[in-house]
């Protein structure tokens, strides 16, 4: 059985898979009390709010990723993010739409081989630089939106296409904000709010096996991450458990305006780190 560097090598031939730069990782020893404590907060807020309004989780990534390198904490997201979704799935299985998810995943499988190609040739320095000019223009997009901005509408099966490459590619690349590209194509088919959470859910959650199936074919999954995975998912399940409990008091527009601004200052952040 060949190993996950010879699989590596197979797929991107061109890639040096001994590169300083590609084995760049966050010593263990370098988790300091003060990062771990951040993180944990992070975590506990970002999934609060996701298990209160539904969102919110994917600002966690850059608010992490100014204390963890991002070759490090992406792939360990994958992990965190299936075990959300799988959580957050729960009762609402009975209202995904599968026949919406086979359409999606076609586009998605793309994506998911164009964002492994691309996150296997970057350097950490470099793939923080990519986020953080991401991160920047989603958050300002995300504003822009509170406000009434139109969004992109787009016949069914091209938004089905478009939306899942460019969520797979970017879910693979930056380890979060393929919800935006599928909510291109549950716009165009005007999914309704009953089985909207549960059919993004579902997708998000096949985006996370698809791109977790490839970081292990290329050897990302390694002890570092397995570890920063372990560490953040307690945090993660406290988050849960008390966004289930909790009415939010802000109202849903104040909040989306709120994580907009963490996005574009987290995006800053990274692009000045």
């Amino acid at each position: 059985m060949p190993t996950p560097d010879q699989v590596r090598g197979r797929l991107f031939p061109g890639h040096a898979l001994d590169s300083p730069a590609q084995e760049q990782r966050l010593p263990i020893a370098n988790l300091t009390p003060f990062i771990i404590a951040y993180s944990f907060v992070v975590m506990a807020v970002a999934y609060s709010a996701r298990g209160a309004s539904g969102f919110g989780a994917a600002v966690a990534l850059p608010l992490l990723a100014l204390v963890l390198p991002l070759k490090l904490l992406v792939p360990a997201w994958t992990l965190i993010a299936a075990v959300a979704g799988t959580a957050l799935l729960g009762s609402d299985r009975n209202k995904v739409l599968w026949g919406e998810i086979g359409r999606l995943i076609p586009g998605t499988l793309i994506g998911v081989v164009l964002g492994l190609l691309i996150f296997t040739r970057l350097d950490a320095d470099t793939l923080a630089l990519w986020v953080g000019g991401f991160v920047l223009a989603y958050g300002a997009y995300s504003l822009w939106t509170t406000f009434g901005a139109a969004k992109p509408h787009l016949p069914a099966k091209t938004a089905a296409l478009v939306g899942g490459m460019l969520g797979g590619l970017t879910g693979t690349t930056v380890g979060t904000f393929g919800s935006t590209f599928y909510a291109i194509y549950f716009d165009a088919i005007k999914l309704g709010k009953d089985n909207y959470r549960a059919t993004m859910t579902a997708i998000l959650l096949t985006l996370s096996l698809a791109r977790g199936t490839g970081y292990y074919l290329v050897g990302e999954f390694t002890r570092d991450v397995l570890i920063v995975s372990a560490l953040l998912l307690p945090p993660m399940f406290l988050g849960i458990f008390i966004g289930d409990r909790i009415h939010h008091g802000m109202s849903e527009l104040a909040f989306r305006r709120t994580v907009a601004c963490a996005l574009i200052v987290s995006g800053l952040a990274l692009l000045l780190k």
